[in-house]
């Protein structure tokens, strides 16, 4: 199994992708020792991922490995998209995100639901052993609920509504096999997936 490095200190992601992508025996930033804090100074989520995965390979010795980093957020169309790449640091950095959600939805209070639209949006960056760095983009699109629900997932989800369940369920509601069947997270892996499936070989990856 190719051992493979996920540019993260979410140890929720961590989870997920390591059920998106079983095939890759992934390291986290704490398996090697990595503590520096990644900036995300992008204007879009393309470039806050490619940011990170170059930044922590700047800071670590010359490597084969397989390296790879995401950014994501939920834009909310009527608040013109905002707090999108902005989203971990919505309402100040403590990452309190029962505050965050109340928040929001104070933000939205007396909106009617079809005017709450709004979407989860993941950008996978890969810089492969070649140096070059490759781009996958996810989305998840759905509506802002009314109040918090669930148990599961993290982040936003407990407010978030995917269009798949028809506004009966929020990501938070679902099991992990159900969630990253339609998550922004997990169809940007599932493209870097395909990817691999159909390039990998040339690329040393399989």
């Amino acid at each position: 199994m190719r051992e493979a490095l996920l540019c993260t200190h979410n140890h929720h992601k961590v989870e997920e992708i390591r059920q998106i992508l079983p095939m890759f025996q992934w390291k986290t930033l704490k398996d090697i020792g990595f503590s520096m804090e990644i900036p995300e100074e992008g204007s879009t989520f393309e470039e806050n991922a490619i940011q990170k995965v170059l930044f922590v390979l700047q800071h670590l010795p010359p490597s084969h490995l397989l390296a790879v980093s995401d950014d994501s957020g939920l834009e909310v169309d009527i608040l013109d998209k905002r707090p999108g790449v902005h989203s971990a640091r919505y309402l100040g950095n403590d990452r309190n995100y029962e505050k965050k959600c109340h928040g929001l939805l104070s933000e939205l209070a007396g909106i009617p639901l079809e005017k709450r639209t709004a979407r989860f949006v993941c950008v996978v960056a890969v810089h492969l052993p070649s140096h070059e760095v490759l781009t996958f983009r996810g989305t998840c699109e759905g509506y802002i609920g009314f109040e918090r629900r669930g148990d599961g997932g993290f982040g936003f989800d407990p407010i978030f509504l995917p269009q798949e369940y028809h506004g009966q369920k929020t990501l938070a509601e679902l099991s992990p096999e159900e969630k990253n069947a339609i998550s922004h997270r997990g169809r940007a892996f599932r493209s870097f997936y395909h990817w691999i499936q159909e390039e990998g070989k040339a690329h040393g990856l399989l």
